[in-house]
């Protein structure tokens, strides 16, 4: 199945006229919500065929504007999973080590292994996004980088790895909701980062930046899903929906066990 959401290499959007609402798709939240229940049981059941078989390798990369529901999509996607065959890389401020290597090191080494799902949450494209917007290297440094990306992902599918991203796309008026609630309700107040409102002053620069990156490094082997991030649960079944479809498209299966007609437990 072919998702509404999944841009085509050569066909360049724009952000600006890309929809961040689920009344667009969909207008039905409780079917929708019965609907990602039973995706996921699949996404569970295919999970562990994956784990036990242990030849193939499920890279899922997010990006969002801050509050854009990175941390939810997780939570919401990787219930019920096993968790010995997940693993979430969360990348932040580089590290003096990570900052001493090229911008992919401290990437290439997060990228899951066979049988394993890995999910990145933020990824290699903070480094075309970030370092562009607030100007810590010069247009010259990076982006060259969108063509080291695609070369990058190319030799992560091209040995083995099928990759998903997603970039979860909200509105202003959706970000300031989120970081308003958050500033309601007391169990929330620790998400709140003041760094956050320093960040939205630059919306339309982020737009741009991360307009730029859908277009430039969506590729016949490694696609971005724009997914419309207002409605949560929208967001949560367009996304699930893709992974299903890629995992029945894997077909992984249990290995083939010996014959164990004669084994006797005492």
């Amino acid at each position: 199945m072919t998702s509404p959401h999944c841009l085509i290499a050569g066909q360049p959007i724009s952000l600006a006229e890309t929809s961040t609402r689920a009344d667009d798709f969909h207008n039905d939240r409780d079917k929708a919500e019965k609907q990602f229940q039973k995706l996921r049981e699949e996404f569970i059941r295919q999970q562990a065929r994956l784990y036990a078989e242990g030849k193939q390798k499920l890279l899922i990369v997010l990006q969002a504007m801050d509050a854009g529901g990175k941390d939810g999509t997780i939570r919401h996607s990787l219930k019920g999973v096993n968790p010995q065959g997940v693993q979430v890389t969360s990348f932040k401020k580089p590290t003096t080590e990570e900052l001493d290597h090229d911008f992919l090191w401290r990437i290439h080494k997060a990228v899951p292994g066979r049988g394993m799902i890995g999910v990145f949450n933020r990824s290699h494209y903070e480094d075309v996004l970030v370092v562009r917007v607030h100007n810590y290297v010069p247009e010259s440094v990076w982006r060259p980088r969108y063509e080291i990306i695609n070369q990058f992902e190319k030799h992560l599918t091209s040995t083995g790895t099928t990759l998903l991203k997603f970039f979860l796309h909200i509105s202003k008026e959706e970000q300031k909701e989120r970081f308003q609630d958050r500033l309601n309700e007391p169990e929330s107040n620790w998400k709140f980062d003041r760094e956050d409102l320093e960040k939205r002053k630059f919306w339309d620069d982020y737009q741009l930046a991360f307009q730029d990156m859908v277009n430039n490094c969506t590729t016949k082997h490694a696609a971005w899903h724009v997914i419309p991030g207002d409605q949560k649960w929208y967001r949560n079944l367009a996304i699930m929906q893709v992974i299903v479809d890629t995992l029945n498209q894997m077909n992984p299966q249990y290995p083939q066990s010996d014959d164990l007609s004669d084994v006797v437990l005492e």
